[in-house]
């Protein structure tokens, strides 16, 4: 399928810088069927049946972005997916000062052997010494915020809280779940009330996720695997839900991507401790999940993708459209989506 199908041009002006304060007075742009309707996070109660049931992320990103030295030459490291007890796999700024074999020194008493270079240009980073990874993460590492923030503004102290959900448990994220940054313990109370039940899965995001596509067909892209788990309580709960008529309603790509990827071909969702590279284009047969929180997308995005095979090509554009038009702010720190269809 083409690419460029999904192309769109948006405004520089549109790409959000900060989050939403209070979380949940973002807006949120409704496709209910044919209707499509201005709301804020806030009214997610009023949007929702009792019955459903919200499905969050709850990885917790770790601050991969590392800047060191070979030699004299300044390097760029993303850890993007764990390998290994002491292994990531890293896109590289610079990569063409590194070969295989050469050390890495990060600061902080930090530092890494590059090798195994991907056809991606990414680098198996294998880090020296006996402390655990997230440890030297901490003293050497900061807040993987994405190239379309980090190019305007530096990272700084409010980003270590900001790009963090409040589900935020199990640590190897390197980009957050950000469909679930616009709850707030009052609103997850205020659904709970409305009858709307949650459970939460884990998908340890990789920075290859949000990336636009560099192929002009999308049978020629590669995905990246991340790593993701659904117990045997959540997958029961979910298909208990389904039965009683409920809806299952994804928040974020990344829950919608691991739940599709637990699912069989009548839609129970069964226990899931693997990788996946789930790549979901328009003509996808969708099987666990009902409707799709989420944030607006890249153009010719793997996201962009999914969220026309869900919603229809033609319909995305037009919300798109409408959404420049009505200035919604987009990506990670921007305004929602409700897609229901």
């Amino acid at each position: 399928m083409r690419v460029d199908l999904f192309d769109f041009a948006l405004p520089e002006d549109r790409i959000a810088l900060r989050p939403a304060s209070p979380r949940d007075s973002a807006r949120m742009l409704v496709l209910d069927g044919d209707a499509m309707v201005d709301r804020l996070v806030s009214d997610l109660p009023d949007c929702l049946r009792a019955g459903d049931i919200l499905v969050f992320n709850d990885t917790r990103v770790i601050p991969a972005q590392l800047e060191g030295r070979r030699g004299e030459a300044k390097i760029g490291a993303t850890l993007h997916k764990r390998e290994g007890l002491r292994q990531w796999r890293a896109f590289i700024r610079n990569a063409k000062r590194i070969r295989e074999g050469d050390r890495i020194d990060f600061g902080g008493e930090v530092a890494a052997i590059a090798s195994d270079r991907g056809a991606d240009g990414s680098f198996l980073l294998t880090f020296e010494g006996s402390e655990p990874v997230e440890i030297l993460l901490e003293r050497a590492g900061t807040m993987p915020l994405p190239p379309y923030i980090a190019g305007k503004r530096p990272t700084d102290d409010r980003d270590a809280a900001d790009y963090q959900t409040m589900f935020a448990r199990e640590k190897g994220a390197v980009a957050a779940p950000t469909a679930a940054l616009h709850f707030t313990p009052e609103l997850l109370t205020r659904l709970t009330a409305a009858g709307v039940d949650h459970v939460t899965l884990t998908l340890h995001v990789g920075a290859g996720t949000f990336l636009p596509m560099k192929a002009d067909d999308s049978d020629d892209h590669v995905m990246h695997a991340e790593w993701g788990r659904i117990d045997t309580g959540t997958a029961k709960r979910l298909n208990a839900a389904r039965a009683a008529g409920g809806r299952i309603i994804g928040v974020g790509t990344t829950s919608l991507r691991l739940l599709e990827s637990a699912a069989d071909e009548e839609g129970l969702i069964h226990p899931f401790e693997d990788d996946t590279a789930i790549f979901i284009t328009p003509g996808y047969r969708f099987r666990a999940i009902d409707g799709l929180m989420t944030n607006f997308h890249l153009p010719r995005s793997t996201l962009f993708m999914l969220v026309s095979a869900l919603m229809g090509r033609e319909r995305m554009q037009s919300a798109y459209k409408h959404a420049i038009a009505e200035k919604y702010r987009f990506y990670s720190y921007g305004d929602a989506s409700l897609l229901l269809p």
